[in-house]
């Protein structure tokens, strides 16, 4: 994680250096502000999309790990981008765009779904879902000359 950060850091000088020998140090200090500025801008506008969206599905009653997902998303772009730099710009624009977006909550949601049966394994054994119905006492005091069935599908993770 520390080498990470190191070549994330080494990264942004680079960036910084490279602009600035293009166009300034003016121009380079315009640029990150405009940036952070558009930035949050857009960060304010899609967070207020995906709010909405959330909002939609949680009154309707449909899972919400899509919205959800990309209000989380769209809040980690927004501080990449009020962070000084290109490099976390150019990353915190990426998870605010709608397009690009969608490929990091696929790639979220398919990590956090891998993670979420191993840990379920690790603590308690493999996972196992049973799909069956509720009997009532009465239904099964009908039923008592037949022996217990239990029909289902057995779906383990």
């Amino acid at each position: 994680m520390a080498v990470a950060f190191l070549l994330y850091v080494f990264a942004e000088i680079a960036a910084i250096w490279a602009v600035s020998s293009a166009v300034g140090v003016f121009g380079t200090l315009g640029l990150l502000l405009a940036g952070a500025v558009l930035g949050s801008w857009l960060a304010r506008r899609e967070g207020g999309k995906a709010m909405r969206a959330f909002t939609s599905a949680a009154r309707s009653g449909r899972p919400a790990e899509k919205e959800l997902t990309d209000g989380m998303l769209v809040g980690l772009g927004g501080v990449l981008i009020l962070v000084p730099g290109f490099v976390s710009d150019v990353l915190g624009l990426l998870l605010i765009l709608p397009p690009s977006r969608a490929v990091a909550r696929r790639l979220w949601l398919k990590r956090m779904e891998k993670r979420a049966v191993r840990f379920a394994n690790q603590r308690r054994g493999p996972v196992m879902v049973v799909d069956s119905e509720v009997v009532s006492a009465e239904q099964r005091r009908r039923e008592h000359d037949q022996p217990t069935v239990i029909e289902g599908r057995v779906v383990e993770g």
